[in-house]
């Protein structure tokens, strides 16, 4: 056997095949090749370019607006044309692909496996009980055998809908073992898809591939291009990585057996629990409640410092750490994680300036919780005293299931009073009034796009903040 390297944008990809011969030329003597340009693929079509970044307008179907620069793939086909498939010229048998994609509102892509195979890429914000056709889903496979019209066969759904907005980046991680032929050509043993991870969520657990995908490139083989859909709708890609299949993984791995039963809670109301919940390791928030709602939009707040700490789409949460057994107090999300800090500390600080070091915690402010009121429809409303003042901190799922919206008010008007509204890696305004946060991981729009937060640095990276004097209201989309 011999490695083979090859390097898309920064990241290097690791083929494991024996000696084989594509198109006349030895696989372990393809040149590296990267994103810097097109060259690693088969005659791209126009719709195909390289630019440094990409963002979308949540309002614009199908329509990317790429950065000039390199290190991300773009199909941005137009109104007029319809754009077409594109190709590696290097090929692969098993493998483990991970990227990130960023889809377009309204647009719809794929990526098949080996030509044949496809993984559905597609705008699924929102949708509550996703089919194979949704983002994630293994679309039906074709068999030309059977009389016309009765060809197609349902594909696989995905576990859950772990899919965010349109022009925010989605990672997605694939164990894929290629179909088995003797000597002679015959297929022996189908493909699989061993595990599909979308967004760090797992989406599909061994499934086998009992044929190639309707509209497949070419009959089954042990060895196949890569090809990304590209005559549907706009899509983006970056950091492309392929590594070698663990032999252990094959057929699906060892499947351990004993251990708990999991213990799952689900939200068909406004639900809430109590629980620690973990913000990271050794980041334990101790004081939490957890709050799930039927839109599938979920959150987890900390009392201790009014602050809100992460919400997920999908599933609610998985209680088994807390319950089974002795247990250790804390619960998960069972979907997509978004956070909105890295740290604990206080939502609400009085500053001198906008510049003014946030304080680590509530020490001196007379913070005292309140605990919380319940609406009309079940739904919590934190309230806390601060610095004097009463706050109170509503935070909803969108009934579109876009997100969460959030109203903080202040019982009396207030001078110098800030809140933290996020930190991360990098913050940019998209337009009036929406912000791209931390990588295009999620949006923040003010319901007044008069509203003006500071962008700020702090310890190499970035905080929004914004001067509260009565009441703010603003939507997290993710």
């Amino acid at each position: 056997m011999k490695l083979t390297y090859l390097r898309f944008g920064t990241a290097a990809l690791v083929w494991l095949f024996g000696t084989v011969v594509v198109s006349g030329q030895d696989l372990t003597n393809l040149p590296e090749f990267s994103l810097n340009d097109l060259s690693g693929f088969k005659n791209p079509g126009s719709s195909w370019t390289i630019a440094g970044s990409v963002t979308a307008s949540l309002s614009a179907a199908n329509e990317l607006l790429p950065v000039k620069g390199s290190g991300t793939l773009i199909n941005n086909p137009g109104k007029k044309g319809h754009g077409s498939d594109l190709f590696t010229n290097a090929v692969h048998g098993d493998m483990i692909l991970e990227l990130d994609y960023l889809m377009a509102k309204g647009s719809n892509s794929g990526i098949y496996l080996q030509g044949n195979y496809e993984i559905q890429l597609l705008d699924s914000w929102t949708v509550t009980k996703p089919l194979s056709s949704d983002n994630g889903g293994i679309y039906e496979r074709w068999d030309d055998s059977k009389p016309e019209g009765q060809q197609g066969f349902g594909g696989y759904a995905p576990r859950q809908n772990a899919s965010k907005a349109p022009g925010l980046w989605q990672h997605l991680k694939i164990a894929f073992q290629a179909p088995q032929f003797d000597a002679a050509e015959n297929k022996i043993a189908n493909a699989r898809i061993l595990s599909a991870e979308l967004n760090g969520v797992l989406i599909h657990d061994n499934v086998e591939l009992f044929g190639p995908t309707r509209g497949a490139a070419n009959k089954e083989k042990a060895f196949g291009a890569l090809r990304f859909q590209g005559d549907h709708g706009a899509v983006a890609f970056r950091n492309i990585k392929i590594t070698a299949l663990p032999k252990e993984l094959r057929n699906g791995g060892q499947k351990g057996g004993g251990g708990a039963d999991p213990i799952y809670i689900d939200a068909p109301v406004n639900t809430m629990i109590r629980s620690f919940v973990d913000l990271a390791a050794r980041t334990r928030v101790v004081h939490a409640i957890s709050v799930g709602s039927p839109q599938r939009v979920h959150y987890s707040y900390d009392l201790d410092n009014g602050l809100l700490v992460y919400a997920w789409r999908g599933d609610f949460v998985d209680a088994t750490p807390m319950w089974d057994g002795r247990g250790n107090g804390t619960s998960r999300p069972r979907g997509a994680r978004t956070a909105f800090t890295t740290t604990l500390q206080p939502a609400l600080a009085r500053l001198e300036t906008a510049q003014a070091a946030w304080p680590l915690d509530t020490t001196g402010t007379g913070f005292k919780t309140r605990g919380y009121v319940m609406d009309n429809e079940d739904r919590p409303e934190f309230k806390y005293n601060l610095h004097g003042l009463q706050v109170t901190d509503a935070i909803k799922a969108l009934e579109n299931g876009e997100g969460l919206s959030r109203e903080i008010s202040v019982d009396k008007p207030a001078e110098n009073i800030y809140l933290m509204l996020t930190g991360g890696t990098d913050i940019q305004e998209l337009s009036k009034g929406i912000y791209l946060v931390d990588g295009q991981s999620w949006y923040l729009k003010f319901s007044n796009p008069q509203d003006k937060p500071v962008i700020r640095d702090a310890a190499g990276k970035k905080e929004l903040i914004i001067q509260l004097r009565g009441k703010l209201n603003y939507s997290i989309l993710f």
